[in-house]
């Protein structure tokens, strides 16, 4: 049989037939660019201040508020810069209350306020300058309108001369505060001699509780009829031995602390057995060997 028949009665597409269509489609773009001038798509000017108009209206309390701010502000400027300008408030005194030991013309020197500045002066700037005083334990600075700056002291308490390699003033609490020379603003304080500055300054708590024994000591000794002290040594255990002023006798009272007073009395009823001749000759007496027994070493002739 003639295939080309075969595929002819099958179904076969005759050989003029048209392709298939592709399957890449191309559409046909619209125009997208709008009819009419670029002049034309601008607000109208009735838009335009219709908008502003509304823009306005909300934003009007929020201007309100910074005008007032800023006329609150320029209140309080203005009357900041007459304050502290007018010749009104100028200063006229400077009152320092509660100065004992410090020289209240060189103190009012060191301030950094003067007679006819004004009273609206930077005070704690006048407070750190007057703390700086080592004399000065405390202090507090007042304005008094319309002219006076008052300035209220409390200086320190000298009790003791503290040798820490340099002499050093300490209060009766046994802080140390200011650093002197010997003989200058001493007053015939007692010297404390003997304390160790590392260990001092390794435990400072220690140290202060230490120094305010010896003070305490020193203190006990001044109430009675005894010869005068002017050093109290203390060892390296705590044992504490009073140097007199005139004879240079060395009284051994032993430990710190509890027990001292009773020592001191002992010595008081073994000084009352001397003779005037034994307590020239006297150089030590020794309370710190037996609780019912006092030693006095006499100079030897």
């Amino acid at each position: 049989m003639d295939r080309s028949r075969r595929q002819g009665t099958n179904g076969a597409r005759p050989a003029t037939a048209p392709p298939a269509s592709s399957r890449l489609t191309v559409r046909k773009h619209k125009n997208r660019r709008r009819p009419g001038s670029a002049w034309s798509r601008l607000p109208k000017p009735a838009e335009i201040a219709d908008a502003c108009g509304r823009a306005l209206r909300r934003s009007l309390p929020a201007v309100a508020v910074v005008v007032a701010l800023c006329a609150v502000g320029s209140g309080f400027w203005g009357g900041y810069r007459w304050l502290t300008s007018s010749p009104r408030f100028a200063i006229t005194a400077i009152a320092i209350e509660g100065a004992h030991r410090i020289d209240v013309d060189q103190l009012r020197a060191e301030l950094p306020v003067r007679i006819g500045d004004n009273v609206f002066a930077d005070l704690p700037a006048i407070a750190r300058v007057v703390r700086s005083n080592p004399w000065i334990a405390a202090a507090q600075v007042h304005r008094i309108l319309p002219h006076t700056i008052k300035i209220e002291l409390r200086e320190h308490v000298a009790a003791a001369v503290v040798m820490l390699g340099e002499p050093y003033l300490a209060e009766p609490s046994g802080r140390l505060f200011k650093r002197v020379e010997l003989d200058v603003d001493t007053d015939g304080l007692p010297i404390i001699t003997g304390i160790d500055r590392a260990t001092y300054t390794a435990d400072r708590a220690a140290g202060e509780r230490t120094v305010r024994d010896a003070i305490a000591a020193a203190a006990g000794w001044r109430t009675g009829a005894r010869p005068t002290v002017r050093e109290v040594h203390v060892d390296a255990h705590g044992a504490v031995t009073l140097h007199t002023h005139d004879q240079a006798i060395a009284i051994q009272l032993g430990a710190l602390g509890d027990g001292l007073g009773a020592r001191m009395r002992r010595f008081d009823a073994a000084w009352a057995g001397l003779s005037e001749t034994e307590r020239a000759r006297a150089r030590a007496v020794h309370l710190d060997v037996r609780p019912d027994h006092v030693t006095v070493a006499f100079a030897q002739n």
